[in-house]
């Protein structure tokens, strides 16, 4: 029985998705000791914008792509992404790539959280046990107290509570407000943000000044998947409900896994493949129950 276009579409972005986050982690790799934080992601932003740019020249009516709505909630979504960025790209510098990605996968967790808080969606017994799943997923992978213990990766930890708070306000966002606007004001808000924080570190705003020809590869990798691994996540979304996409997008994990030990020699913790499977647990058991309640 061939399988449904809905579904092939949906593998294809996902498949353009895995490949993407892939690409930026060895891309950040690559510009590790070159660049700083904050001027890998300059070059992202400003990858962003470029492709965006060529994108609303095709694109009728781009006019209508820069109109933003709600300011403030973009302003506070591009706060949060910046600095959980800023900790995720500096933990892929100093911990294995397993580890970064598999915290990473609290975010729904943490999403789950702040719906209940700030967008007053109810607190049922599933939600509260992915939450508490997340959790416990991270301890296994930290092992507080442990000799084994990285406090490195606390920073990722927090990067995985600043995306959570970016995708609520991203639910904000995207009732009145199209994915190129909020794309396009992503690259563009965060951009200034990056080269200011460059600046307040004793280097110089001025991004591009940095560069070699060394490095070519690297660079227009971060500035193309950079994009294109939210690009290809929103599509997914976009042909699929969560029940589909979520569990494709956990092969994340093991796909960054084989790269970091085929490229690096990082061979994964049990550990760290056992906290993340609780976690991926919690959210399997939320996704499935919040289905069949739209079923019901």
């Amino acid at each position: 029985m061939p399988m449904p276009r809905k579904s092939l579409l949906v593998l294809f972005w996902m498949l353009g998705s895995l490949v993407s986050f892939a690409g930026v982690a060895l891309s950040v790799r690559g510009l590790q000791g070159a660049l700083t934080v904050f001027e890998m992601l300059a070059i992202r932003n400003i990858g962003g914008m470029a492709i965006l740019a060529g994108m609303m020249l095709l694109a009728p009516g781009p006019d209508q792509v820069v109109r933003m709505v709600r300011p403030m909630i973009h302003l506070l979504r591009n706060a949060a992404h910046f600095i959980g960025q800023a900790l995720w790209v500096w933990g892929v510098t100093v911990l294995p790539l397993a580890t970064v990605f598999a915290i990473e996968f609290t975010t729904p967790a943490w999403v789950a959280l702040f719906a209940v808080l700030f967008l007053k969606e109810r607190m049922t017994l599933f939600r509260g046990l992915a939450i508490a799943l997340g959790f416990a997923g991270v301890l296994i992978i930290l092992r507080p107290g442990m000799e084994s213990f990285r406090p490195e990766a606390l920073a990722v930890v927090l990067a995985a509570v600043f995306f959570g708070i970016q995708i609520t306000t991203t639910k904000f966002l995207t009732g009145s407000n199209a994915t190129w606007t909020i794309m396009f004001w992503m690259n563009l808000m965060q951009l200034p943000m990056n080269m200011a924080a460059n600046w307040s570190l004793g280097h110089s705003p001025l991004i591009l000044g940095s560069l070699s020809w060394d490095i070519w590869l690297p660079v227009l990798g971060i500035a193309i998947t950079g994009f294109l691994a939210h690009y290809c996540l929103t599509n997914a979304f976009r042909h699929g409900d969560a029940t589909l996409v979520v569990p494709i997008d956990f092969l994340r994990v093991p796909l960054i896994a084989l790269i970091g030990w085929l490229f690096y020699a990082e061979t994964p913790e049990l550990p760290v493949l056992l906290g993340a499977l609780v976690v991926i647990g919690g959210v399997v058991i939320n996704l499935v129950a919040e289905a069949r309640a739209k079923k019901a």
